[in-house]
């Protein structure tokens, strides 16, 4: 009796499974002569963690209201030698340029922030709002280190803006949008994730990008680069390309320090850059070997400034700085990045390693033009403004003094002295030689270009 129950048992339930296989494979797709399954209507939708969907939408749609049309009309003078010869100062012409870019407001009452590349030499800006209005915009001021820009313009309505996000928070492999109005034909959005965060590609200064894989071509340089929630994380500044248009990455200026750079425009009128006081390089493994330690993650303190900030607070050479506050710092771009978020006396909490103890220190940041470097017996500082207008130049650094004996007798040839390029590499601030000199050998010679006091050219190899 058991035995006939069993097979009854597994016969009723072999009877159920082609049962549930039948209505499974034919009724489900009864109607439709196809083998190809048809996606859920939700398809498209990117599955988020915790099986939560992202609409791209709503982002854009916060996003794209915010983001305008800047087009820059400046005059250059053309110079026909030989009309010049013959008929003098009516040899030159002038002639007018237009360029056009991206902008991004961020307050109600029009300021709009953009790239400084995108209005430079501008003697004209309109700018034109995603619903086709048309405006003159007046330039508050500009950030060329950073290729940051403020605008400002006067609309006869409350204008959608954007909120800033943290870009401290942002991670990589999150998903973002870029958007840009490149040809005054409304905004234009793209998608992709965050590739790096704090990259450093040695360009104009600027240290510390958020690499995107969103397509940016050049017409959307000052554009939005937005989360999902449709906040500002970044201002699309850059692409990486052999051909001039998008071929993979680009990249944007953090959203801290662009929000840091336009407060201290709107509030001084220029940007109160605070330094750290530290020089020096990140470990890797090929470093840590070369000094004898096992670290290979953190900033290695080569040399300490004079006077600065990390000089009181005891910083020395050989501490390993792992953190800024509650920021993980792996590399000179992190560094630099979270500092040029900040400004002159405020204080940022060091977290470093000397002989395998792990110490906490306040620093109180010192004003960025009391910055100088020593290299090769010279001491370098930053060029004022009136260097840049008796040399008619945009970069340099100034040779503050000499330091080194072997140089004294030189002095007074080379002190004043503004040195445009070290090895080929422009000269563009104390920062950016500093870094660079950093990375050379105090055995290897360096060659400098510069301007003496009398404004004639000279070149000198420095061992």
């Amino acid at each position: 009796m058991k035995r006939l129950f069993s097979l009854f048992m597994i016969s009723l339930l072999s009877g159920a499974t082609t049962l549930g296989a039948y209505k499974l494979f034919f009724e489900g797709n009864s109607g439709h002569n196809s083998i190809v399954t048809s996606a859920p209507t939700n398809y498209n939708r990117t599955i988020g963690n915790y099986g939560e969907a992202i609409d791209f939408s709503v982002a854009a749609e916060n996003a794209i209201h915010t983001v305008v049309h800047v087009k820059n009309v400046s005059v250059r003078t053309i110079y026909n030698p030989i009309m010049e010869y013959f008929y003098g100062s009516r040899g030159t012409q002038q002639q007018e340029q237009i360029g056009t870019g991206s902008g991004v407001i961020i307050s109600e009452d029009g300021y709009i922030v953009t790239n400084n590349h995108v209005i430079k030499d501008a003697t004209e800006l309109e700018v034109t709002l995603n619903n086709n209005k048309s405006y003159k915009a007046k330039l508050i001021g500009t950030d060329s280190k950073m290729d940051i820009a403020l605008l400002k313009i006067d609309a006869d309505e409350k204008l959608p803006y954007s909120t800033f996000a943290d870009s401290d928070a942002v991670k990589v492999g999150e998903w973002v949008l870029a958007v840009g109005n490149p040809y005054n034909l409304n905004s234009t959005v793209t998608a992709g994730i965050v590739s790096a965060k704090a990259r450093n590609l040695d360009t104009r200064g600027i240290q510390s990008f958020i690499q995107t894989d969103a397509a940016v071509n050049p017409g959307n340089s000052g554009g939005a680069l937005v989360n999902t929630r449709g906040e500002l994380i970044g201002i699309n500044t850059m692409i990486s390309s052999p051909t001039g248009s998008y071929a993979g990455y680009s990249f944007a200026v953090p959203s801290n320090i662009t929000r840091k750079i336009i407060e201290d425009l709107m509030e001084f009128g220029n940007v109160q850059r605070g330094i750290l006081g530290v020089e020096g390089r990140e470990l890797n493994s090929n470093f840590s070997q070369e000094i004898g330690i096992n670290d290979t993650e953190g900033f290695y303190v080569d040399n300490v400034t004079k006077n600065s900030g990390a000089e009181k607070a005891g910083l020395q050479k050989g501490d390993i700085i792992k953190k800024l506050d509650n920021q993980k710092v792996n590399s000179f771009a992190e560094l630099s990045g979270y500092i040029n978020s900040k400004r002159p006396n405020d204080k940022v909490q060091v977290t470093f390693v000397r002989d395998g103890k792990i110490k906490v220190v306040p620093v109180t940041l010192v004003k960025k033009e009391l910055f100088n470097t020593e290299f090769k017996g010279l001491e370098l500082e930053d060029i004022e403004a009136a260097d840049k207008k008796k040399y008619r130049i945009d970069y340099g650094v100034k040779i503050k003094d000499v330091t080194s004996d072997a140089l004294k007798p030189y002095q007074d040839q080379l002190k004043g002295n503004i040195i445009l390029k070290v090895d080929n590499q422009k000269a563009t601030d104390v920062e950016t030689v500093s870094a660079f000199l950093n990375r050379k050998g105090e055995d290897q010679s360096v060659n400098i270009q510069m301007i003496n006091r009398l404004g004639q050219m000279m070149q000198i190899i420095i061992q």
